[in-house]
C-alpha cells in the first residue's frame, strides 16, 4: 500500500517571518503579561467579529467557562439548572456546563449540517433551561435566526460556541456577535493558532468587564494590567492603589502573554489568504470526491452563510467509518472522528446509554470524521488523499 511520505494532517502550522519577529519584538520589552500586543489583538480580532469587545484567554474552554459564568452570576441562575447544548459537539461544550455546577441538556443536531437542529429545540425546554450554547462546528455558522427568536420568546442566553469557526458569517452576521457572548479557540489546528489561547466577544460593556474580571482571579478592574497605573497621580493613583489588589468574583487564573498575542496579530495580517486557501482546498476535495456521494456525504454549506473549513468534515451514508479511517491512516492521511460526544465513558456514566434516542447522532458516531483542510497543504497533498478515497471505494 503506498503511503504518503509526511503525514497529513488535520492542522498544520508554518509561523511566518511576521510572526517571529513579532515574537522577537515581545522578548526584547522583557515583558510577557497583559499589555500592548495583547491589547491590540482583542482590538483587531473583536473588529474582524463584529464585536466591540475581545478577551484573548488562555483557551477557547476557558473562554466558555467564563461566560456561563458570567451569565449564571448575572442573573442569579441555580446550580442545577439547565443548558441546551447539542448532542454533537466537542465535549468542552458541555463539560464547562457542569463545571459551573448545571446540567447540560442535550439536543438533536441536523443531519446535514451537523449543527444544532432548531426544530428540536423547544421539546427540550422546561422551566429550569437558562441558555442554549448553538456550536459553529467545523467551520459553518449554525441556523442561528430561528434559535435566536426561540431565545428571545423563552428569555433564554445565548453562547456561541465558535471554537473552529471564525471570519465567517451567517445572513451577513459574523459569527460570535449574534448571541450574548461569542467563544473562540486559537489551540493548535484551529483557525487561528497560537499553541494556546482563546476569546470571549460581546457587545454588552458590562459583560466585557465581568469577563475580564473572571479571567483574572476575579480581580476589581481598575488594576487589569501592570500599566493600568501608569501616568496617574493624586488621588486617582490612591485609589487604584487601594484597589488594585481587590477580588470583586470567585475568578480563574485564565489568562494569555504577549507572545501568544504577537503569533496572532502575524497571522491575523494574512487571515483572508489563509481562509481562501481553505476553501480552495475544501472545493478541490469536493470535486475531486463527487463520483461518490452514494456512499459519503460531502459538506453542505447553505446559501445564507459561509464556510471557514476549519477542517472538512465527512459520512459515509450507511456504512460504519472504521474501515475506510483505518485505510487513510495507513497512508499516512490523520483523520479524526467527528466528536461522539454522547458514547464518551465520562458520558454513559453520568448521563447512560442516551445515545440511542438521538438517531442522526448516533450515525454521525458511527459513520463521521474529518480530515485536514489547512492553508499548509500542499496540491499533491489534497490529490494523494482524493486518490486514496478513490482506491478505498473502488476496491470496497
Amino acid at each position: 500500500m503506498t503511503k504518503y511520505p509526511t503525514q497529513i494532517g488535520v492542522g498544520g502550522l508554518v509561523i511566518s517571518e511576521e510572526e517571529k519577529q513579532l515574537v522577537a519584538e515581545v522578548l526584547a520589552t522583557n515583558r510577557l503579561t497583559y499589555g500592548p500586543y495583547s491589547k491590540k489583538f482583542e482590538s483587531q480580532f473583536a473588529s474582524h467579529h463584529d464585536a466591540r469587545h475581545a478577551i484573548f484567554t488562555n483557551s477557547g474552554t476557558s473562554s466558555l467557562h467564563i461566560a456561563l459564568a458570567a451569565l449564571k452570576e448575572r442573573y442569579g441562575w441555580a446550580d442545577g439548572d439547565e443548558v441546551l447544548v447539542p448532542s454533537v459537539t466537542f465535549v468542552a461544550t458541555s463539560n464547562i456546563v457542569l463545571h459551573n455546577n448545571m446540567v447540560p441538556v442535550f439536543v438533536e443536531v441536523d443531519s446535514r449540517t451537523y449543527n444544532i437542529d432548531p426544530n428540536e429545540i423547544e421539546a427540550k425546554i422546561t422551566p429550569r433551561t437558562k441558555a442554549i450554547i448553538p456550536v459553529h462546528l467545523l467551520g459553518l455558522p449554525a441556523d442561528m435566526d430561528p434559535i435566536i427568536e426561540i431565545a428571545k420568546a423563552r428569555n433564554l442566553k445565548i453562547i456561541e460556541d465558535s471554537a473552529e469557526c471564525m471570519f465567517a458569517r451567517y445572513k451577513g452576521k459574523s459569527v460570535g456577535s449574534m448571541g450574548d457572548i461569542g467563544c473562540f479557540s486559537t489551540y493548535a489546528a484551529h483557525i487561528l493558532t497560537t499553541g494556546v489561547g482563546g476569546f470571549a466577544i460581546t457587545n454588552d460593556d458590562d459583560l466585557a468587564v465581568d469577563l475580564r474580571s473572571l479571567m483574572n482571579h476575579g480581580r476589581d478592574n481598575i488594576y487589569i494590567s501592570c500599566d493600568d497605573d501608569e501616568g496617574k497621580a493624586g488621588e486617582e493613583l490612591h485609589t487604584i492603589i487601594e484597589r488594585r489588589f481587590s477580588f470583586v468574583h470567585v475568578g480563574h487564573s485564565f489568562r494569555c502573554t504577549e507572545l501568544e498575542s504577537a503569533l496572532g496579530l502575524g497571522q491575523l495580517a494574512n487571515v483572508d489568504k489563509s481562509i481562501a486557501r481553505r476553501r480552495e482546498i475544501a472545493k478541490m476535495y469536493i470535486d475531486g470526491l463527487a463520483e461518490f456521494s452514494d456512499r459519503i456525504q460531502l459538506p453542505y454549506t447553505p446559501e445564507d452563510r459561509e464556510h471557514s473549513f476549519m477542517v472538512f468534515g465527512l459520512t459515509l451514508h450507511h456504512e460504519n467509518k472504521r474501515n475506510l479511517i483505518n485505510f487513510l491512516e495507513d497512508r499516512n492521511i490523520e483523520t479524526r472522528d467527528m466528536f461522539p460526544l454522547l458514547t464518551q465513558p465520562i458520558y454513559k456514566s453520568l448521563f447512560g446509554d442516551i445515545h440511542t434516542n438521538f438517531p442522526v447522532t448516533e450515525w454521525i458516531s458511527n459513520s463521521a470524521f474529518y480530515i485536514g483542510s489547512h492553508p499548509f497543504m500542499h496540491d499533491d497533498e489534497v490529490h494523494f488523499v482524493i486518490e486514496s478515497f478513490r482506491d478505498y471505494f473502488k476496491n470496497n
